[in-house]
């Protein structure tokens, strides 16, 4: 059991399709590891009969010898945030600890229909809105193998499910970095998506959409195929329209034009600095043309704030006569901060959030990615408070401009981008590289990444 649940979802899946391993095998390592782990506390709920059920009817069809999708048998497990019929998704929240959605989210929908096997939701921190592992449903979720240091979020359960071996897959969202700080500081993958890429129907505002969901996973071939079984339009969706011409696929590093973001506009740490530094070289001894590049990203950060503030206010405020006890400490702080906001100050922000994309653009014009570290600094200790300043490299700074400044600005652009581990510091923390590219070319991203992958293991 142990060694199939540290399996890669490609492997399982071959494993599986060729009769050497039964789904009922696969869910049952997965389900087993959960408990041995049970201290990490990584899930909120978890479908152990739900599971276990889809798992003979999954083992079923193979024996039958009937056609199955690329994910059949495969254990995944889906972030508290995202909808999943007949199994509650609280969102971190008393409001909504009992609530059952009537419907799966598409992407849950469509890696049900590929074959996956749901076995639970995993932890988030209310509605999402900090960047601390605790809620007022589940506690607090400790990091894989560093209890005194966070695992990040706010898809904390999600990268802790997929680093320990909780199932090799997890579907996570992302509104400021949600999917790639926690991987950052777990050691796995995660990619958020293009806007509209991975249909997120949920949100309340489809226009002004800053959220997404997406693949979590231990490696980017497992990261491809959670994307491709879940990837694909929506009419729904006003981001999710168009018919696109095939992406751009990349086969080799030499001859893509990289523009090396260092930091962002933030102080960095020397090790993220020299990890993240020696990928890009790296990748520059393999025939990329690399070329150092300045933007800053630390600057959009109260425009990030205005829309967040102003969006848990308008979304959550309605519930505080009758719940406001019952919520984080910092929620409340974070809607009073959004009712004070006006019309004028989230139109500025409006502003800057097309000004931003309009630079990245243009730089994107010269350049087939943009490279930078996930973090400014290694998963910080699990004690600091992250409504106050954190220290990165001797400089001081709120946690997001100086511990994220390269991720939130993307959610607003619309920009996709990965995570990957590229490293570890002296303490063996990992260390994320961040890759992004213009619109709709997820796909060429998981290339890239996919080559540095293997180039940086030799």
């Amino acid at each position: 059991m142990t060694e199939i649940a540290d399996l890669s979802a490609v492997a399982l899946a071959a494993e599986i399709a060729a009769r050497r391993i039964s789904p009922v095998e696969a869910v049952d390592a997965a389900l087993q590891r959960i408990e041995e782990r049970a201290e990490l506390n990584a899930f909120v709920t978890v479908s152990a009969e739900r599971a276990r059920i889809e798992a003979q009817a999954a083992e079923a069809a193979v024996r039958r010898g009937d056609d199955v999708g690329p994910l059949h048998g495969v254990p995944f497990s889906v972030k508290d945030l995202v909808n999943t019929a007949g199994v509650r998704t609280t969102q971190g929240s008393k409001i909504f600890e009992q609530f059952v959605p009537p419907d799966d989210a598409v992407a849950v929908a469509r890696a049900r229909a590929a074959g996956g096997i749901m076995i639970g939701k995993t932890t988030t921190p209310e509605f999402g809105h900090k960047p601390e592992a605790t809620s007022p449903v589940s506690g607090r979720t400790l990091h894989p193998t560093h209890p005194d240091r966070t695992p990040g979020a706010s898809s904390s359960g999600s990268a802790v499910a997929v680093a320990a071996g909780m199932g090799p897959l997890s579907i996570g969202s992302d509104g400021g970095g949600s999917i790639r700080i926690p991987a950052a500081c777990c050691g796995i993958v995660g990619l958020k998506a293009t806007l509209g890429m991975i249909p997120h129907l949920q949100l309340p505002d489809l226009f002004g959409a800053n959220s997404y969901v997406g693949p979590m996973a231990r490696d980017v071939a497992d990261t491809a195929l959670f994307f491709e079984a879940m990837a694909g339009f929506h009419r729904m969706d006003p981001y999710g329209q168009a018919v696109l011409p095939p992406e751009t696929r990349i086969s080799q590093l030499r001859g893509l034009r990289v523009g090396w973001l260092p930091h962002g506009g933030a102080q960095v740490d020397p090790e993220v600095a020299a990890a993240t530094r020696a990928a890009v070289e790296a990748m520059a001894a393999e025939g990329a043309e690399v070329e150092e590049i300045d933007l800053n990203f630390k600057g959009l950060e109260e425009s990030f704030l205005t829309v967040l503030r102003a969006g848990l206010s308008a979304r959550v405020g309605p519930y505080l006569a009758q719940y406001g006890n019952a919520l984080d400490s910092t929620l409340l702080v974070r809607i009073n901060e959004g009712a004070r906001l006006d019309a004028n100050q989230l139109s500025a922000a409006s502003y800057e959030r097309t000004r931003f994309f309009r630079l990245l653009q243009q730089a994107l014009d010269r350049f087939d990615v943009i490279v930078s570290p996930v973090l400014t600094a290694p998963a910080i200790p699990i004690a600091l408070d992250t409504a106050g300043e954190v220290e990165v490299a001797g400089n001081r700074g709120t946690i997001r401009g100086a511990w994220y400044p390269c991720t939130y600005p993307l959610n607003l652009t619309g920009h996709p981008a990965i995570s990957m581990p590229c490293g570890h510091s002296a303490e063996g923390l990992p260390i994320g590289l961040q890759i992004m590219a213009g619109w709709y070319a997820d796909r060429m991203i998981l290339d890239v990444a996919g080559l540095v992958e293997a180039l940086l293991r030799g």
